[in-house]
């Protein structure tokens, strides 16, 4: 039951992600450029909703909804790890024009180029998978 639940909250997401054209290469690509202020308001409206969010669970101790609790580790040190791993991220996110949640909202919604960059990060995760221990952490 849990993963119906899980695909019926996916796929309400990658319709918002479509309809707000968060999963647009244009956008994407205006964002980069500087051009627009439409993806930096979706990201920090994420951001602040996500922020907002994890206080009132850490402060009220709010429970899953299936009544277990919720148990957010601390964050760890390091502004380097962090750096390095942003200017990755972004790199890979403008090179293939969506970040990991678009990439199946465009292939849902019919963009087949877009299965070379879910197999790419597919792959790079294993690889990752495979490497991490002997990786600088």
């Amino acid at each position: 039951m849990r993963t119906f639940i899980y695909l019926v909250i996916g796929i309400f997401f990658g319709i918002l992600l479509f309809k707000s054209e968060a999963a647009s290469w244009f956008r994407i690509y205006e964002m980069f450029q500087f051009d627009s202020f439409h993806m930096y308001g979706i990201i920090g409206s994420a951001l602040v909703i996500g922020v907002v969010g994890i206080q009132l669970i850490k402060r009220f101790k709010i429970k899953s909804f299936y009544g277990e609790e919720i148990n957010i580790p601390p964050k760890e040190r390091g502004f380097k790890r962090y750096l390095i791993g942003g200017i990755l991220f972004g790199l890979g996110w403008a090179l293939a024009g969506a970040c990991p949640g678009p990439i199946f909202t465009l292939l849902g919604a019919g963009f087949l180029p877009i299965v070379v960059v879910l197999i790419s990060a597919v792959l790079g995760t294993y690889i990752y998978g495979l490497l991490k221990d002997k990786l600088p952490h």
